[in-house]
């Protein structure tokens, strides 16, 4: 044989290259994966521009104090310094917050939480803007700070609005009903700092029309904007935010405290403003998840079927609201987690403090309430000797059963499924007391534990988590899709945070249009309104807009083909970028059948309306829930209370799977976030004042700390109401894990665990 030929025969033989991911259900990469690991994709803090000044913000030392004056004059004459605003150079009564706008951006008369902005600096050098902020005098009156949450009920108002935000009362059902069998507990969770990786910055541009284009890392640049704008004294249309690469997020990423100074000096200054926040500054500034105290009671029959659920439920909002009704209504709403109970009374309160402010951080409200109705579900097994999986399934929810609110569950609901998925999963091996394997130890190979002292422990954790907005959120978003030369873009002001939207409306593109080649447009308020990146709200909502218009663009494509050809669109079908009729009839591509036109559509998606929670805490206050079952196994030394977490065993309904990979990295990512919660992660504070905000002091689990994490049951029960009949995956995790961590060290140690994170002393076990 020729070597030609022997070349021929060879290529021939070879196997043809596998074909790219591909619509809804493939593993489909990351959009911006190559970017980040390459070091080009746009932070803020990378942002430059001509003339740019430096920002810097001065933050108040004291949790408590009364203002007595403040002395620019030094800062202003330093060399360099460009401007010094304070209070004054905001307008009257301007005033911001999330939730609730309650927060001015330059503290007046009175600081009320520790690290409080009360002045802000713009100069040509950022060495020369720390040290003009630090030249500005403020003289202060110490006040005694209110930073235990109960006392704030009969402590002087800390704030024009009092220091109560909500009290919600829920009643459901028997008053005087009483079980068999009760068990009650106190409960503590500690504040937990989301802690973004990314430096939170941002750069602010004057406009010629004397508004203001703001680069930020948004994750809700419309309301961002209309916030901005109502504090700057301007009209909407004349502030722009421009949503830069977010680093990811599971928190209201950039908190306004450095957005609006930004802003406001660029407009002072007539130039370009940056300002990049330390880490200490990042600590003090931006809001952390709400510290709860929560009492329990729980009532069983003999057999172990929950009777009644009374809870009281006590929120530190720190010094201002922002989502600090939404937490609570999350809170008291699931406080009885995914157990049938026909008698709840919860009482629920969110209180001002002058500790630091709390708001929305991924599972706010129901991870607190999680980790303890699941203790006290551990108690009441306990106490009736029955095992702790047993109990939990003779308790179950499942669709068509009625929340403490009176609203019926609808939506899938698999909880007994799940529970089983992970109870019969099989344990892990247990570690060989032998050197090579010191490292399976509570505090690794150069732990001071020794292996006789450890004790092994299985405990589980129910979770649930609402989906999108509650009590009569307006949940809309818009989207648009354009098709030219074979190329589609999705114009949606839905934000990338990490959680994979912008992988998934290429997914639904190609599905629904047969175009590989998608592209997603960046992110501004130029474009219509999409809503916060939170509580899969864009998989949802945003995503259901853009497979709208992506259909009406389909409809555009094939009505002149069904038209010429006598049939009707529904006969038409495109795969792999081709079109074909049903009987064979008709066969082209979509280049071909696009001819050279552009063609788009937008379209919005709004789910079905929900209503606020009435006087005693019932209505409808729900689109959709999500559900997730968690089988924690640890290895705890009870000599000196270290515990590693060995594996975390996960079934979660998730409606439907639409991008696997990405699936699993987000299941992995918010249980290995609750690794954090239940055992290392907590923002102390002496009295108000932060101790220690930096990421040395603040202890995240890093990849070290991450345990086996099993998942071992997808249940794909689609939900009708939502596009594709997926669910929010992301949060239900984070909620459901440190209560399963904290009921396996329960099981190791026999000791009742009743605060996040577990500190050591909860863990040890002392001998007679």
């Amino acid at each position: 044989m020729s070597n030609e030929a022997a070349t021929a025969t060879t290529a021939a033989a070879a196997p043809a290259p596998e074909p790219l991911p591909h619509g809804i259900g493939a593993s489909l990469p990351s959009a911006d994966a190559r970017a980040k690991t390459e070091g080009t994709f746009p932070y803020a803090a990378d942002l430059w521009a001509e003339g740019l000044l430096w920002a810097a913000v001065l933050r108040s030392p004291h949790p408590h104090a009364r203002i007595l004056s403040i002395d620019t004059g030094h800062a202003r004459e330093m060399p360099g310094v460009r401007a010094v605003l304070t209070h004054e150079d905001v307008p009257v009564g301007a005033l911001h917050g999330r939730g609730t706008a309650d927060r001015p951006v330059f503290a007046s008369d009175v600081v009320r939480h520790h690290g409080e902005p009360i002045a802000a600096v713009a100069a040509d050098h950022p060495d020369t803007a720390r040290m003009a902020a630090a030249a500005v005098i403020v003289e202060y009156e110490v006040l005694d700070p209110v930073t235990d949450p109960e006392q704030a009920f009969e402590a002087e108002p800390l704030h024009p609005d009092g220091n109560l935000i909500r009290h919600i009362p829920l009643r459901h059902g028997d008053p005087d009903a009483v079980g068999e069998v009760v068990v009650e507990g106190l409960y503590r969770i500690g504040r937990q700092d989301p802690a973004p990786i990314g430096a939170e910055a941002g750069l602010a541009v004057p406009r010629p029309d004397g508004g203001v284009e703001l680069y930020l890392a948004s994750t809700d640049p419309h309301t961002d904007r209309d916030r901005a704008a109502a504090v700057y004294g301007l009209e909407p249309d004349r502030v722009k935010v421009v949503v830069t690469g977010v680093p990811g997020a599971t928190a209201d990423r950039e908190d306004q405290g450095f957005q609006l100074p930004l802003g406001l000096l660029a407009l002072k200054t007539g130039c370009p403003v940056k300002l990049t926040a330390n880490r200490e500054e990042s600590f003090l500034g931006h809001v952390h998840r709400h510290p709860t105290l929560l009492r329990y009671r729980h009532h069983a029959d003999a057999e172990g079927r929950l009777v009644k659920v009374e809870a009281q439920i006590l929120l530190d909002a720190g010094a201002y609201a922002d989502t600090s009704s939404d937490a609570l209504a999350a809170a008291v709403s699931f406080a009885c987690g995914p157990y049938v109970v026909p008698n709840a009374f919860i009482e629920g309160w969110a209180v001002r403090t002058n500790n630091p402010p709390s708001g929305h951080v991924r599972g706010e409200g129901a991870m607190q309430v999680c980790a303890a109705y699941e203790a006290q579900m551990d108690k009441l097994a306990k106490k009736l000797g029955l095992d702790p999986a047993e109990l939990r399934m003779r308790n179950v929810m499942a669709t068509g059963d009625v929340l403490p609110t009176g609203q019926t569950v609808t939506c899938p609901a698999p909880v007994a499924e799940l529970l089983e998925a992970v109870r019969d999963h099989p344990l892990p091996l247990l570690p060989k007391d032998t050197p090579e394997e010191e490292w399976l130890l509570p505090g690794g190979p150069e732990g001071a534990g020794e292996p006789g002292a450890v004790r092994r422990g299985v405990g589980y954790g129910l979770g649930m988590v609402h989906m999108l907005g509650a009590e009569g959120a307006d949940e809309v978003s818009t989207a648009t899709v354009k098709v030219q030369d074979g190329v589609a873009t999705v114009l949606c002001a839905a934000v990338e945070t990490g959680q994979g939207f912008a992988t998934l409306a290429r997914q639904i593109v190609q599905e629904t249009l047969g175009i590989d080649e998608v592209h997603v447009a960046a992110v501004d308020t130029d474009q219509p309104p999409a809503g916060a990146g939170c509580r899969g709200r864009h998989t949802w909502v945003s995503g259901g807009a853009v497979e709208r218009a992506a259909k009406m663009v389909r409809t555009q494509l094939l009505q002149p083909l069904a038209h010429k050809f006598g049939m009707s669109t529904e006969l038409l079908q495109i795969t792999d970028g081709k079109i074909t009729s049903y009987d064979g009839v008709l066969s082209t591509t979509v280049t071909e059948a696009m001819d050279g036109k552009e063609l788009w559509a937008t379209a919005q998606c709004r789910p079905h309306p929900t209503e606020p929670l009435n006087e005693t805490g019932q209505g409808d206050a729900f689109v959709g829930i999500a559900f997730c079952a968690i089988r924690a196994v640890v290895d705890v030394d009870i000599e000196i209370g270290s515990v590693r977490v060995v594996e975390l065993a996960l079934a979660q309904d998730v409606g439907r799977v639409l991008n696997p990979a990405q699936l699993a990295a987000r299941l992995e990512a918010g249980v290995t976030q609750g690794v954090g919660i239940a055992l290392t992660e907590n923002l102390r504070t002496a009295r108000g004042v932060v101790r220690h905000p930096d990421l040395t002091g603040y202890s995240l689990p890093t990849a070290l700390d991450a345990p086996d994490i099993q998942i071992v049951k997808l249940v794909e029960e689609r939900d009708v109401v939502a596009p594709f009949g997926a669910k929010a995956v992301s949060a239900v995790p984070v909620v459901t894990s440190p209560a399963a961590i904290a009921s396996a060290v329960r099981a190791a140690t026999g000791r009742p665990v009743n605060r996040l994170p577990i500190r050591p002393q909860a863990a040890v076990v002392t001998t007679q």
